[in-house]
């Protein structure tokens, strides 16, 4: 019998020795096996839980007994059985009863209107059924009703709501429900969240439902409601109306375009879909002044999209997909500010929907800033071009402009959308060729551009080496490597003149740009030989853009020195000789690391502070190489997580690279090498903060720095911590910057072993995807305290064995011994989510490192963890 199991039963001799137990939580456990019947004894308990954990078989009898219970509450469990109203009926001070997420079956007793404190009933995702007791009014404290996806059915009306005045939230989401909605619901003056969609709803709405002023959140989607005209002139009544969802219902009804329909004065998200509507999009609509996001996909609707769209400022969501609507894409569309600007603090309201918003059954939303910027226009019958102005909307995260009659050229511009993340273009009259400059576009992960005319080669390299050759189908002139038609080779499609002529012009222009790089490598060789007198190189910053002036390191000189401005104004006076003096002439002694290409040195100057001094050795192209990078992206970015470089140095073949020196050496030092002593213990406030830290370094040199950074070596031995352990993400000696004319393409594989993605063994292309793999392993590290790739060859790689473990339910079983039982485990497992999503094997599925990032700052530092940001 499993330990865990063993415990459970040991609660008899607890509640023996302790007859004044009241409280006992066990959740976020691995505790399986059947709820021991001895917990009755407990006769002083009040709160007992035990949710997300393993646990089967039945409520036992005996548990009835604890009748002080208050709190009884076991979600996410693998519970069965019915709940009896003999027992049920014992716990008369039950205030909370939560059984949701199990396989709880059967009908609500009759007698839980015995629980007069009930305020809390959850038993959702179970398998009950039948109709709801009339007794369930009994409960007039009731707060919160949760009841979604069951099997309940039966008419509403046979329970009086009025007679809960204290009801907030009703969920009943995904049941067999019938009839009218009940006009009793209506008197619930306190009602803030109603959800009841998906049921068998039909008739019209009452006006006495706009009697419901605290009402935020409303969901009747998917039912048989009729009339929308009268609908929304009821629901404009309720002022605080946020969230509007009533897609599914007034089937083939016309959208109503009466300017009379006024109100809504707060309403964020509206979803009129699937409706079969008929008409145009509405001008009520423009004075929607808060309106975030607009859902009218699946309807018939008519006409052009007008020109008002751009005075909601804060739009970023917009989906009008699958209508029938016509003409030319208006310019108004890319005047919408929200979907111009990155800035999300301008967002009208950021705080939490009463109730999830759900795109799938697996895809739920709490919080408006979760959604992605979104512009879906597929599906319906615009003609002409694409308004070359559309590369203004840079927040865009998805762009959708399939199965529509454009024409012309894909515009340049769209390489301006730099956040992009879907890009489907497909199925129009669209020609010309593909855009080179497409290339730009780094977080692009789904592409489509099948079934139009485009002619020419298909650019290379970055992120087009990862898309489908199903993206490219239906255009015979598009050649490319990944298809059957090479560019260059005899086939049926002609090649007009004018394509062999730039043709002709690039391979000109390939011949003389190969020719001048093997001149420069000539003069690059031949100036590092010759030794000159050193000098000292200061390097200023230019006051417009901040960037630090390009400097030749194929300098004439045998030692030269180059300091970076710290953009602090101070003039420093730091000589090749004193690093020679700082490093007793680079002593072993004063050795504190060492990498792939060389040794860093502790360096202490005259005036007491400290610095490190890296010292690359080796293959002259490779140590050259790795030189470069590092200068050329802690140039580029200068961030507080980001190991600041205080400059280098060229002596000979060796070149030296000037860093801050960190007190507390690196992440792996402590996670790894520590003695074992409790001054080497990392507890988890540290560890957090280190990630923390970490994932806004890492979100910088992705996300803000231009141009971005692919770092390609993050691990724990590249995060470095000073003495406050402030974390710094350093060695970007493998990075590339990502620059228009680069496709950041290897031709090795880089990286450390335990680290590298597995997409790098297929396709040898760095991408920020790949950072964030590594980071996720990183993460795993900080949980579990062990490496990503054990000594041991017996045991098992660090990402394949949590993946198993979680797959089998053994989630907190991963976490570092030394971690367990103090406090945390709610925030460890948070953490745990996102680094598992980080190293999906599935490079499309893992989140940006903004979305770890956030997530990560969410999380309080103290044991009690505020609500974290959901990775979906």
């Amino acid at each position: 019998m499993p330990a865990t199991t063993a415990l459970l039963g040991s609660y008899q001799l607890i509640c023996a020795s302790s007859p004044s137990l009241a409280v006992l939580e066990l959740c976020y456990n691995q505790f399986r096996g059947s709820i021991p019947p001895e917990l009755g004894s407990c006769s002083m308990l009040r709160v007992l839980k035990a949710g997300h954990n393993n646990l089967s078989g039945t409520l036992p009898d005996e548990l009835f007994n604890a009748t002080l219970l208050e709190s009884l509450s076991f979600p996410r469990n693998s519970l069965e059985g019915k709940l009896q109203g003999s027992h049920i009926v014992k716990l008369s001070n039950l205030g909370t009863l939560d059984l949701g997420d199990n396989s709880i079956s059967g009908e609500i007793p009759e007698s839980i209107g015995h629980l007069k404190k009930l305020e809390e009933l959850h038993l959702n995702n179970n398998n009950m059924s039948g109709e709801l007791p009339p007794s369930l009014t009994n409960c007039t404290n009731l707060i919160t009703i949760d009841l979604k996806s069951n099997n309940f059915s039966g008419q509403l009306a046979k329970v009086n709501f009025s007679k809960l005045p204290n009801l907030k939230t009703l969920d009943l989401m995904h049941n067999s429900f019938s009839g009218k909605i009940p006009e009793s619901i209506y008197s619930c003056s306190n009602l803030v969240a109603l959800r009841l969609s998906s049921n068998k709803f039909h008739g019209q709405l009452s006006e006495k439902l706009g009697n419901l002023k605290s009402l935020s959140f409303l969901s009747l989607s998917n039912n048989s409601i009729t009339n929308i005209t009268s609908a929304l002139q009821i629901l404009r009544r309720s002022k605080n109306l946020t969230t509007l969802l009533i897609g599914l219902n007034f089937m083939n009804e016309t959208m109503p375009g009466d300017d009379g329909i006024v109100g809504f004065e707060n309403l964020q998200v509206l979803a009129i879909t699937s409706c079969s509507l008929l008409g145009k999009i509405p001008h009520w609509l423009s004075k929607l002044a808060k309106l975030e996001m607009l859902f009218l996909q699946d309807n018939q609707l008519t006409g052009q999209i007008p020109d008002w769209v751009s005075s909601l400022k804060f739009l970023f969501y917009l989906d009008i997909s699958n209508n029938s609507m016509t003409g030319e894409i208006p310019t108004a569309l890319t005047q919408i500010s929200m979907l111009r600007s990155e800035n999300t603090a301008t967002r009208s309201d950021p705080r939490f929907f009463e109730l999830p918003i759900y795109l799938a059954p697996s895809l739920q939303y709490r919080v408006s800033m979760a959604f992605p910027k979104v512009l879906d226009l597929s599906s319906n019958k615009f003609t002409g071009e694409m308004p070359l102005e559309i590369g203004q909307l840079r927040a865009l995260r998805s762009l959708n402009f399939s199965f529509n009659d454009l024409t012309g050229q894909i515009p340049q511009s769209i390489s301006n959308l730099t956040s992009l993340q879907v890009l489907d273009l497909s199925t129009n009259n669209l020609t010309g060729g593909i855009p080179a400059a497409l290339n730009n576009l780094h977080f692009l992960s789904a592409f489509n551009i099948s079934n139009n005319d485009l002619e020419g080669p298909i650019p290379s390299g970055g992120q087009f080496n990862t898309f489908q050759n199903s993206s490219f189908d239906g255009n015979p002139k598009l050649c490319g490597s990944m298809l059957i038609h090479k560019c260059g080779s005899a086939s049926p499609p002609l090649i007009h003149s004018k394509l062999q002529h730039k043709k002709a012009l690039f391979a000109i222009a390939f011949g003389v740009f190969f020719g001048s790089i093997a001149v420069l490598l000539f003069l690059g060789s031949l100036l590092v030989s010759i030794r000159v007198n050193g000098f000292i190189t200061k390097n200023t910053r230019d006051k417009n853009n901040g960037d630090v002036e390009s400097t030749s390191f194929n300098t004439s000189s045998e030692q030269t020195l180059v300091v970076m401005s710290r953009g602090k104004g101070e003039e420093s006076k730091l000589k090749f000789t004193d690093i020679l003096k700082a490093t007793a002439n680079f002593d072993k002694e004063n050795i504190i690391g060492c990498g792939g290409y060389g040794l860093v040195y502790k360096a202490e100057l005259p005036d007491g502070s400290k610095l490190a001094i890296k010292k690359l050795n080796g293959e002259m192209c490779l140590m050259e190489r790795e030189f470069r990078a590092e200068v050329d992206a802690l140039s580029n970015a200068q961030h507080e997580n980001l190991v600041p470089l205080w400059g280098y140095c060229i002596q000979g073949n060796s070149r030296l690279l000037i860093y801050s020196y960190m007190e507390n050496g690196s992440l792996d030092d402590w996670l790894h090498n520590r003695d074992g002593d409790a001054s080497s213990f990392l507890d988890w406030p540290t560890r957090l903060k280190i990630a923390q830290g970490a994932s806004q370094g890492l979100s910088y040199i992705h996300d803000v720095c231009k141009p971005h950074i692919v770092h390609r070596d993050i691990k724990c031995s590249n995060i470095l911590l000073d003495k406050e352990f402030k974390a710094y993400v350093a060695d970007f000696g493998l990075a590339r910057l990502i620059l228009p004319n680069q496709t950041h393409v290897t031709t090795e594989l880089v990286g450390t072993m335990g680290y590298i993605p597995p997409e790098y063994g297929q396709a040898w292309v760095a991408t920020l995807r790949g950072d964030m793999y590594s980071f996720g392993v990183v993460l795993l590290e900080l949980l579990t305290g062990m490496r990503p790739v054990s000594i041991l060859s017996t045991s098992k790689e660090l990402v394949p064995w949590v993946l198993e473990m979680r797959s089998k339910g053994k989630q907190v079983e991963v976490l570092d011994p030394t971690l367990r039982g103090t406090g945390y485990e709610e925030q460890m497992l948070k953490v745990l989510e996102a680094a598992s999503k980080c190293v999906d094997h599935n490079q499309f599925m893992r989140p940006s490192i903004m979305e770890v990032a956030s997530c990560l700052t969410s999380i309080d530092a103290g044991p009690q963890m505020q609500s974290s940001a959901k990775i979906q």
